[in-house]
């Protein structure tokens, strides 16, 4: 029998991939989805199946891992394992439903001992790429000058501070002289697809303060680091994963220009709404 010498960011990548094109597969088959029940069943099994496909290639591939995958039964094990997986089989599910492209696949392998993301992709197939640690071309673009810096947030749950929070930032750009085009806000799908959103150059942070799970993060900050973007709490605090329960409470990701001011507009508004 062959063994498979893959390493684990090259299985976090490959398995991402075949699960995205599982999904697309599923999608394409479905045909055209009328009404809410139909799509809300192409989001169920779409998360079914492509969790399915991902825990085997898993514990065929790494046996003795642990894994935490959102759709998979939580094993409190993993509290002492030396390598978690963590997985969400199908980010932006609303989206995948609605025959939208912002929608993805994470993976990422965490390591308690050392505190790393070792492994992590964001693989985005209606799009047709996938973003990895194992990148090679990871310059960031630099800061726009002819339009606004743009910070993409959640269509259903935006920080209530956030139109504050760009109206500091404006001022605070403005008076660093770094742009004086303001700041918008933009709308994108799943936490790999808003990242995404900057390291293609359409946006510059990514700010969450109504909390999600780590399945939703892990990936994409590990992603977001390799690129050399700036992932952390919105104290500035690290990210840190494999927790019971596996909650993260707030994120943002930010071009390194932008991110300390971003922290001190977060940082004001915060103040601002606990002491009106």
């Amino acid at each position: 029998m062959d063994t498979d010498t893959r390493s684990d960011a090259e299985v976090s990548r490959d398995v991402a991939r075949e699960a995205g094109r599982l999904l697309l597969e599923l999608r394409e088959s479905a045909g055209p989805v009328t009404d809410r029940a139909a799509a809300d069943d192409l989001r169920a099994r779409g998360d079914r199946t492509s969790h399915e496909l991902i825990a085997a290639r898993l514990a065929a591939l790494r046996p003795n891992d642990a894994v935490l995958s959102e759709e998979g039964k939580d094993d409190a094990a993993r509290l002492e394992a030396a390598r978690v997986w963590i997985v969400d089989p199908l980010d932006g599910t609303w989206e995948y439903g609605q025959d939208r492209a912002d929608f993805a696949v994470h993976i990422a392998l965490w390591e308690p001992g050392p505190a790393r993301l070792s492994a992590s992709t964001v693989d985005l197939p209606a799009q047709g790429l996938t973003r990895s640690v194992l990148d090679e071309d990871t310059a960031l673009a630099p800061l726009p000058t002819d339009r606004p810096l743009r910070i993409v947030a959640s269509r259903s749950r935006p920080p209530a501070t956030l139109p504050r929070v760009v109206e500091l930032l404006s001022g605070l750009l403005a008076d660093a002289g770094i742009t004086d085009q303001g700041v918008e806000i933009v709308d994108v799908g799943s936490v790999g697809a808003k990242v995404n959103e900057i390291l293609a150059g359409r946006a510059e942070a990514y700010v969450h303060d109504t909390g999600f799970f780590e399945w939703d993060v892990a990936a994409p900050a590990g992603v977001a680091a390799r690129y050399g973007l700036v992932a952390t709490h919105v104290d500035g605090t690290p990210l840190a994963f494999n927790a019971m329960p596996p909650y993260v409470h707030d994120l943002v990701v930010a071009h390194p220009a932008v991110y300390a001011l971003l922290l001190d507009a977060l940082r004001t508004a915060r103040e601002e709404a606990r002491n009106p």
